[in-house]
């Protein structure tokens, strides 16, 4: 019961949090309302992400591909086939899982610098095949059918976002899987001797890593209606993936959330404010230089009473006494 009771005012506070993200879009204008739904979506991207990169333990640039293949999936269901959104997001997403277990039995034998290579050149090889497909639309881009409605999009990438950070809360911090996951990632031949299968771990996470990303591909398809292979399959989708979840706080489950914040929002107000121009890479270099420096765990170690100086510890990485715990949890739960 006292445990019950302690629970009790998180759980109204979470209540209360959710009701104010309801009722946001009745009480700001347009312009806003689209920055909260970007918001929202790259809060799903960077928490997608944060799987791969940051409890496997593996940099991967190709996660903007199984974004942009998601919103092609979805625009040739809906355009070509007439298949309802809600489908074809669905399809989008399990196809985007399917393909990734494909990918990476081969690409996850590389490690480290190899494995991130490879990535960027699958990204930019799916890049250049839609690109000359006719069916995707080549370099013309392909046309969704339009749904103007800006608040349905709202809570689509709200919904969304709740969902990948309740996925990873519940498989990644909360389960034996989760706990299989870090032993691979802290030292993968101490784990093989554990017993544990760790190609088929790390095969599995990836593939869920880039099941969200295929999902929110095909909402954002539908919400900007019209794609092209520059915008949802460019390098850059990937690249600010990897640096928001930098930023925030890699392989924790509020870090990608803070760092999309920060970064999408700080990018919606310098474009206000300065256009199209250079000016955001020059603040947003300087912003991550200086994280990096004097914050190596992410802007989420700010809310730690514990002192950081420049070179604390790797990214993402636990202290030995927490390795440890961890290879022996993930054996008892094998």
């Amino acid at each position: 019961m006292q445990l019950k009771f302690n629970r009790g005012p998180q759980l109204v506070l979470l209540f209360c949090f959710f009701l104010v993200l309801c009722l946001v879009p009745f009480f700001i204008s347009s312009f806003w309302l689209r920055i909260a739904t970007g918001v929202f979506m790259w809060i799903g991207l960077a928490l997608s992400w944060n799987m791969i990169g940051g409890y496997m333990g593996y940099i991967s640039f190709g996660h903007g591909a199984f974004f942009g293949v998601g919103a092609y999936i979805t625009g040739l269901l809906m355009s070509h086939l007439n298949v309802p959104f809600f489908p074809a997001m669905l399809a989008a997403g399990l196809f985007t899982y399917l393909f990734a277990a494909l990918i990476g039995y081969p690409t996850l034998r590389l490690s480290g610098a190899y494995f991130a290579i490879g990535t960027w050149a699958f990204a930019e090889m799916m890049r250049q095949l839609v690109l000359v497909l006719k069916v995707t639309g080549g370099p013309y881009g392909l046309r969704l059918p339009a749904f103007l409605n800006e608040t349905f999009f709202y809570f689509l990438m709200l919904g969304l976002a709740l969902l990948v950070f309740l996925f990873s809360y519940l498989v990644f911090e909360k389960s034996n899987f989760g706990l299989k996951v870090k032993a691979v990632r802290e030292e993968e031949t101490a784990a093989q001797t554990l017993g544990l299968d760790t190609v088929w771990i790390k095969i599995q996470v990836f593939a869920l890593s880039a099941l969200f990303p295929g999902i929110i591909g095909g909402a954002y398809a539908y919400w900007i209606t019209y794609i092209h292979p520059d915008s949802v399959l460019g390098p850059l989708i990937a690249d600010q993936m990897v640096i928001m979840v930098l930023l925030g706080g890699i392989g924790t489950l509020l870090g990608p959330t803070i760092g999309a914040i920060v970064l999408y929002i700080g990018n919606r107000i310098l474009w206000v404010a300065w256009g199209d121009s250079s000016v955001y890479l020059v603040i947003l270099g300087v912003a991550i230089c200086l994280v990096i420096l004097f914050l190596p765990e992410g802007l989420i170690s700010l809310g730690r009473a514990k002192k950081f100086r420049p070179g604390g510890r790797h990214f993402g990485r636990a202290p030995a006494g927490e390795i440890a715990r961890n290879k022996a949890r993930a054996q008892g739960g094998s």
